[in-house]
């Protein structure tokens, strides 16, 4: 696995919107901020040409010109990591015009995004063998005052931490609008850690996954190289972070239930599962926990849920790709990357 250098203090970060960009509010503004933070706090700005663009169908601009965008960035000497604008629809449709073998033959440079985003940070991890942290997108760092986990993010791309851990409260509703694009997450909600089992857990291995809305599309595709990922690093071991945008919780049980069938769940040490926005939801007796666990439940493996993962905040930076180790002990989860 390849590990991209950390941000170092003057260097420059740049920009892309391979989904949604910055066009509208209250990104718009959040993403303005942003930029003056980082510059006021020593760093460089490069953005790519679709940050404020609004011309695609579910992204920012047609296919073709998100892709070329992000290949350059990615492999322009001009950046030292790259941040994605947003997520958004439809990024699958920029992914066959991206050039993979052209950027896996660049220099690693770490790429933080989430959501929609998973299109290129479990490919990165799948097909260039480099890591990538799916982890809060541009827009995000213009809130005032920085939530906490935004800073653990940004330390994590800085190199100042190599651990996160969970969080007490959780954002059931955001205060973030048109009229209020700066505003903080609204965090009120205590966060209960579901274990299954019910035991603390310590495990070792190799983090991969993302949105599941996004992972279930690709078994069969030639975008495909799970197994081949899983035989690589099975003496690793393979813990999968999971979490769900729309999908409802049928939805989530099938999505689990095609990537059993495409045979992605091999040398396995634990599940990783993000709060789901259909959080509460139940459809024919089944609630969100029976969607996942009984699914998973004949691997024998941890299954950890209700985590700091995804689309209702605060969310722990998870490094796609990286070992780890991850020690869940009651209602607190600690993971500690060794990038081995």
């Amino acid at each position: 696995m390849r590990y991209p250098a950390f941000i170092k203090e003057n260097q420059t970060i740049g920009f892309v919107a391979p989904s949604f960009g910055c066009a509208a509010e209250p990104y718009y503004t959040a993403f303005q901020n942003a930029l003056r933070k980082w510059e006021a706090m020593g760093y460089h700005t490069h953005l790519g040409p679709n940050c404020y663009a609004d011309r695609g169908i579910g992204i920012s601009n047609v296919p073709r010109l998100c892709a070329e965008e992000l290949v350059e960035w990615y492999c322009s000497p001009e950046n030292d990591a790259v941040i994605s604008c947003g997520g958004g629809e439809l990024m699958c449709e920029v992914v066959p015009y991206m050039d993979f073998a052209r950027m896996k033959n660049s220099k690693p440079k770490w790429y933080m995004g989430y959501s929609d985003n998973t299109n290129f940070t479990f490919l990165s991890a799948i097909l260039m063998d480099t890591a990538a942290i799916y982890g809060p997108c541009a827009s995000s760092f213009g809130m005032e005052p920085w939530h906490s986990s935004i800073q653990t993010a940004w330390d994590l791309l800085c190199g100042k931490t190599d651990t996160v851990s969970g969080y007490d409260l959780w954002e059931k509703e955001s205060l973030k609008d048109e009229e209020h694009p700066l505003a903080a997450y609204n965090v009120t909600e205590p966060v209960i850690i579901r274990r299954f089992p019910d035991e603390d857990v310590v495990m070792e291995g190799r983090l991969i996954g993302g949105c599941m809305d996004i992972l279930q599309m690709y078994p069969g595709t030639p975008y495909d190289k799970v197994k081949e990922f899983n035989e690589k690093y099975k003496e690793d071991g393979i813990i999968w972070f999971l979490e769900a945008c729309d999908l409802n919780i049928m939805s989530i049980r099938r999505a689990l239930w095609q990537c059993k069938q495409a045979g992605w769940f091999e040398h396995l040490r634990g599940f990783l599962i993000g709060r789901p926005l259909c959080m509460g939801q139940e459809m024919f007796g089944i609630d969100q926990y029976r969607a996942v666990t009984d699914v998973l439940s004949g691997y024998n493996v941890p299954v950890i849920m209700d985590l700091d993962i995804g689309h209702l905040p605060p969310m722990m930076p998870i490094i796609c790709g990286s070992t780890a180790k991850i020690t869940v002990k009651g209602n607190s989860i600690v993971i500690q990357y060794t990038y081995k």
